[in-house]
């Protein structure tokens, strides 16, 4: 019997992300505000230092003769700005916000006030990256769940320790990360010809960038609307296909 059906890995994803905040959210009882705040501080550095490194993976080029160079600034400027219009155009964050307050109001939540703030900022951890989205390709037209069972194990880790810091509502990012990938699932045939080698080295760039935003609002920095950014990313790909 063939155990690695077409969408086990997403399938995987979510049930990891669940069972990693319910983990989080046992050990945020047990440990005091001041630990809770370290560990905090912890997460951000660390999600800071994934969003840099992987934005200088991607972007970073050293010629043949030595000289070191930054690539793809145009499509990055052009991402970013094209997608912080749109993003504010429609309102993507103030629309993840009003559904993370509802999952609030269901969940029976009201008393945690951090609940819409963890959602939020898990959700955008786990979704934004080349992994959910070559990963999901892979799960739908290659039966090949490798890719999004080690997103499964980061993400685990990742949701394990904000849910200890920001609460319960980071558990419900298992939702994002499913209608996400379950919509990629779905387009996988008419996406795969578009992701080239090119379109995913500019979507992991920009991505990364989004990421390191993460960080940068778990730090208490200015916040950024991280949602209000997502278009980015489809920016990232059409620059290298146009």
């Amino acid at each position: 019997m063939n155990l690695l059906f077409p969408g086990i890995g997403i399938l995987a994803n979510v049930l990891g992300i669940i069972g990693g905040g319910l983990l989080g959210l046992g050990c945020g009882r047990l440990i005091s505000e001041r630990f809770q705040k370290t560990i905090m501080m912890s997460c951000a550095v660390a999600v800071i230092f994934l969003g840099l490194t992987g934005t200088v993976k991607e972007m970073l080029h050293i010629g043949s003769d030595g000289a070191v160079m930054l690539v793809g600034t145009n499509c990055m400027l052009a991402s970013l700005i094209g997608g912080a219009v749109i993003g504010e155009a429609i309102n993507l964050e103030d629309r993840m916000e009003c559904f993370g307050r509802w999952l609030q109001q269901k969940t029976g939540s009201g008393g945690d006030t951090r609940f819409v703030e963890g959602f939020v900022m898990a959700s955008m951890t786990v979704c934004i990256g080349a992994m959910a989205v070559i990963g999901s390709i892979n799960d739908r037209l290659l039966s090949a769940p490798s890719v999004l069972f080690a997103k499964t194990a980061i993400d685990a880790v990742v949701v394990m320790i904000m849910t200890a810091t920001l609460g319960r509502g980071c558990i419900f990012s298992a939702i994002s990360v499913g209608v996400f990938q379950g919509i990629i699932f779905l387009l996988a045939g008419f996406l795969e010809p578009i992701m080239t080698s090119a379109a995913l080295k500019s979507l992991s760039a920009v991505g990364n960038i989004l990421i390191f935003c993460v960080g940068t609002n778990l730090f208490g920095l200015p916040h950024v609307r991280i949602a209000n950014l997502l278009p980015a990313l489809v920016i990232a790909v059409a620059w290298e296909l146009v």
